[in-house]
């Protein structure tokens, strides 16, 4: 696969085991990038893994030629105003980096936060510093995954929803090296970006990658909407069923941006069959 080629895959449920659910998984929708939890996507628990596990995901991925990243916790929120959220925060963060050197992940997604309160913003922006620089010395210091932040779909005094909204939270961090963007479409279009207008996608990632420099977008989720432009609801939808539609997705595989640069979806699926569907419809839109 050349390095101008998209790979496209699906986040990928991992209920029985890393190698025994994700494999097939993989084999039967047709991934050739996959994303997966490695913790609840809901909840505090930080499972250790199963080491023998994933030896055998790693070595399967690795066979397939398969890139892998994590999703971190939904929960995850440095910018929360409530210091206990902070702290497991940052401790669901290290973990999935551990998790991610274990298995051979490149990156590591989490979203960007909300300070919650309006009166809050600016302290969420300074623990936000806090809080990441150490994680992004760490990883980068061993090799291991980066962390690759994900703008919100918006709303409750969110710390990065619009793209123009990263250049402020990159530059908290000095706009470390370990430190890479992950570009959802669906938040996108809920944050208020119209995909849908003609050239609407590509004037996204035109300004995206003029606000967060060459190099830095390392993941796209591609996800259609159930819900209209700037609803600030994220509610996914199959690739050209929902109020995107099928002629953005066709920009988005053929703007330079996306060159090279994993795609995933995250869209409804009964088992398999979504997701195969979605990763065939992308790959045809392939130029």
């Amino acid at each position: 696969m050349t390095g101008q080629q998209r790979r496209v895959g699906s986040h990928t449920p991992t209920a029985g085991g890393l190698a025994r659910s994700v494999l097939p998984y993989v084999e039967a929708a047709g991934s050739e990038v996959v994303q997966v939890y490695v913790s609840n996507s809901r909840g505090w628990a930080l499972p250790p893994g199963d080491p023998a596990q994933d030896t055998l995901f790693r070595d399967g991925c690795g066979e397939r030629d398969v890139p892998v990243y994590i999703h971190a916790s939904l929960l995850v929120n440095l910018g929360s105003p409530t210091a206990n959220t902070v702290e497991r925060s940052a401790e669901t963060l290290a973990h999935a980096l551990r998790r991610g050197a274990a298995i051979g992940a490149r990156g590591v997604v989490f979203h960007a936060g909300s300070a919650v309160d309006a009166g809050h913003a600016e302290t969420a922006m300074r623990q936000l510093r806090e809080v990441l620089l150490p994680l992004l010395d760490s990883t980068a210091a061993t090799g291991g995954p980066m962390l690759l932040v994900e703008p919100s779909a918006g709303g409750g005094r969110s710390l990065a929803s619009r793209v123009e909204q990263l250049g402020p939270y990159l530059d908290a961090v000095d706009r470390h090296p370990a430190l890479g963007v992950c570009f959802d479409t669906c938040h996108a279009w809920a944050a208020g970006h119209d995909l849908a207008a003609e050239g609407g996608m590509t004037a996204t990632l035109d300004t995206l990658v003029e606000t967060i420099g060459p190099g830095r977008l390392r993941l796209v989720h591609a996800n259609d909407s159930k819900d209209l432009c700037g609803s600030t609801r994220d509610r996914h939808e199959n690739i050209g069923k929902g109020t995107i539609g099928e002629p953005a997705f066709a920009e988005l595989m053929r703007h330079p941006a996306t060159a090279g640069i994993p795609i995933v979806v995250e869209t409804p699926t009964e088992k398999h069959v979504g997701h195969a569907a979605d990763i065939a419809t992308l790959k045809r839109l392939h130029p």
